[in-house]
């Protein structure tokens, strides 16, 4: 089992094994804020403030397998394993001490005290007028991005969460996300078409699927250094690029509509991803008077 599920459940172990949903996305993320050895879950602002949707999935895989359950408010834990005990000594004395300092805290303790100490969360939520004064809501907007410039950006998912990954969006204020990928599949959590898709839209970013700029899967393997996909680019910049001059063009008419969208592949390594040179052949078009960032 991940240890990162059990730190899930050790939190409700911890808390008679029943936990508000709310109350559970809350415990994780204050979790999240200790330097500990293990990596946990990473958060996004959200409708109701800091959320996990890496550890919403874990809560539904466990339940697939009986160890959890849920009612339309609550997750439980179903089985008589301790979890606890498991965990290394930093963790375990993190996840008992919770078990004491926030005992009876309400849903709404936990939304207050997450929001005033880490205001970047709650930019989304849908009811942070119930909890920051006029002065609060006013600050609030230090932690948005304004950023309005044109700016054409590329960004890769390989090595990083979904949430790092829309949180880099959210900063950049980036008001549109463009996949360029021949096909939105990935085992990667989070990033297969429908999931990414979902997830941008719920913090206010539109999604666009566009494969015709994208490389066929055949193509991309044997590649082991950068010589390979010098190759490879070279290839999709006179064949593939010469041939979808329209669909460059879209995304140029999405450019100067949206103000700032980025071009989306796996690649961490821009130069190891076929956006960097889509965005340099968008760039060549007399239309084009914008900078390029690759995030």
């Amino acid at each position: 089992m991940y240890y990162r599920r059990k730190i899930v459940l050790s939190l409700l172990q911890v808390f008679n094994d029943e936990l508000d949903k709310i109350q559970v996305q809350k415990l994780l993320f204050l979790y999240s804020r200790y330097k500990t050895k293990r990596k946990s879950y990473d958060f996004i602002p959200y409708k109701f403030g800091c959320f996990s949707f890496q550890a919403n999935a874990d809560l539904n895989t466990l339940k697939k397998y009986g160890i959890v359950d849920e009612t339309s408010t609550s997750w439980n834990k179903l089985d008589d394993t301790n979890y606890l005990i498991q965990l290394d000594k930093e963790d375990k004395k993190i996840i008992s001490d919770f078990a004491v300092i926030y005992k009876n805290k309400t849903n709404q303790d936990l939304i207050s005290l997450t929001y005033k100490n880490y205001p970047y969360y709650a930019i989304n939520s849908t009811i942070v007028k119930e909890y920051f004064t006029k002065k609060e809501l006013k600050n609030l907007d230090n932690f948005r991005s304004n950023d309005d410039e044109i700016i054409l950006f590329t960004i890769g998912y390989e090595g990083i969460s979904l949430e790092r990954y829309l949180n880099r969006l959210i900063k950049n204020n980036i008001s549109l996300l463009c996949d360029v990928r021949k096909n939105a599949l990935s085992m990667k959590y989070g990033f297969s078409k429908s999931q990414l898709k979902n997830s941008c839209e719920g913090v206010g970013i539109k999604y666009i699927h566009i494969p015709e700029v994208g490389i066929n899967s055949n193509k991309r393997q044997e590649l082991n250094s950068q010589k390979d996909y010098d190759k490879l680019f070279k290839e999709y910049v006179l064949n593939d690029l010469t041939q979808t001059l329209d669909s460059q063009k879209e995304i140029l008419s999405l450019l100067i509509e949206n103000k700032r969208i980025a071009l989306t592949c796996f690649e961490a390594d821009n130069c190891q991803c076929h956006r960097t040179h889509l965005a340099e052949s968008i760039s060549n078009f007399k239309e084009f008077k914008y900078e390029i960032e690759h995030l």
